[in-house]
């Protein structure tokens, strides 16, 4: 492989825990490259290359590091599975998977759901590494497994303290050190709970296991869009939970994909978007602050803190956004140009779902839908409510949507 990059996967027994093949060929390497904790782990004797660690911040410099050593075999070391929220990532996408001979280790994970007896296919990993703790909140489903990469000693501690605000303080809660090395332990805490957990610091180098409890008391978030109006906070400008689920169900969310959602209101349609899948992103235009601020409070509350708020009127704010692959108008459809600056950033394939509840703005859709086919449906919802000694229907204001998928060019 003409230049290529070995990426050596590490864990916390060192040298002694690596095989033959991966002990060759960092051996063998001129130039070692890794953090200090990794580096640490190479007997000088053994693996007498140069050394060399990550600069901050990593991404950006990785390109120059690797050009300023062309010509020399270059050995990077990894944690783990380095392909595995590791530096693989990272590598294969500045300069190339091509160039790259991968040599894995059992990555923490592994190790975790052997010393535990749980199904490593039937877990889901969350990483804090690099990422906020909010985000941990997608995840939190009664019964649910867990396992979270831990960012630092403190880590724990602030995921039973994550764990008490949502609810889920039941949660049954241990903490993996040093997996791999002869210094492994697992640790919980009093009555093995997140509400009792007594450790403010553990070892940094830790994984935590949960098995998820929720109260019955606290407020129950499924996995599908159409959350309980209740989960959000807002001043009315909400996108109610029935017309919700069925405007996220024709916006038709795929892993990857990014959403503009305009006249953001709070927040609703981009938080439940990236709901749908950890690699689903938003972007939210709002013009108000005060309600822009909200959408962001909203996002983190509910685990997508990710979400992108653009304080700005539309279609003005819409120009430097990146290309989306699904646009929402929530709010302000008969702002001059809006419909067209919309249509005009989507590429073929993508979709347009606009709600209103105004004959102003309905006439608009009807001349949209007339050009460009699509569906137009109105939605309609009533619940039940005392009536006197009885139950009677009261009907809220329809919603007329539109939605429709971009055709090839000219269309």
């Amino acid at each position: 492989m003409n230049g290529a990059i070995s990426v050596v996967g590490i864990g916390a027994d060192g040298w002694d825990g690596l095989p033959a093949r991966s002990r060759r060929v960092l051996g063998s390497a001129e130039v070692l490259i890794g953090g200090p904790r990794q580096l640490d782990l190479l007997p000088a004797a053994e693996c007498p290359g140069e050394r060399i660690a990550w600069p901050s911040p990593l991404r950006p410099a990785v390109p120059g590091l690797f050009a300023a050593h062309e010509g020399r075999t270059i050995a990077v070391l990894a944690s783990g599975d380095p392909t595995f929220y590791g530096i693989g990532r990272t590598l294969a996408e500045t300069v190339g998977a091509e160039r790259l001979n991968v040599l894995p280790h059992p990555s923490s994970v592994s190790y975790a759901c052997a010393r535990l007896g749980w199904a490593l296919e039937a877990v889901e990993t969350v990483s804090l590494v690099g990422r906020p703790l909010a985000g941990l909140s997608a995840s939190l489903h009664d019964g649910r497994r867990l396992l979270v990469l831990s960012a630092g000693a403190e880590t724990p501690a602030e995921v039973a303290g994550l764990l008490r605000e949502k609810g889920f303080g039941g949660t049954r809660m241990r903490v993996l050190q040093q997996l791999g090395s002869d210094r492994e332990r697992i640790v919980d805490g009093v009555d093995g709970t997140a509400d009792t957990w007594p450790h403010e610091r553990v070892d940094p180098l830790n994984v935590i296991a949960l098995d998820l409890v929720r109260s019955p008391e606290a407020l129950r978030l499924g996995a599908v869009p159409g959350l309980p109006d209740e989960a959000y906070e807002h001043d009315g400008q909400l996108t109610k939970r029935y017309v919700r689920a069925a405007t996220l169900a024709a916006l038709a969310p795929a892993p990857g994909e990014l959403l503009w959602d305009i006249g953001g209101g709070s927040g609703s349609i981009g938080v439940e978007w990236m709901r749908t899948d950890r690699s689903c992103r938003a972007v939210a235009v709002e013009k108000d602050p005060v309600r822009a601020a909200r959408i962001t409070r909203n996002a983190a509350a509910l685990g997508v803190p990710a979400l992108q708020v653009v304080t700005a009127s539309a279609p003005d704010g819409l120009a430097a956004l990146p290309t989306p692959d699904a646009v929402f108008i929530g709010g302000g459809l008969t702002a001059p140009g809006l419909l067209d600056a919309c249509w005009g950033a989507l590429p073929a394939g993508g979709r347009l779902v606009a709600n209103t509840v105004t004959l102003e703005s309905e006439a608009l859709l009807a001349r949209w839908y007339g050009e460009h086919g699509g569906e137009l449906v109105r939605l309609a919802v009533a619940q039940a409510v005392p009536v006197g000694g009885f139950t009677g229907w009261r009907q809220a204001m329809p919603v007329t949507q539109w939605s429709v998928t971009k055709a090839g060019a000219g269309a």
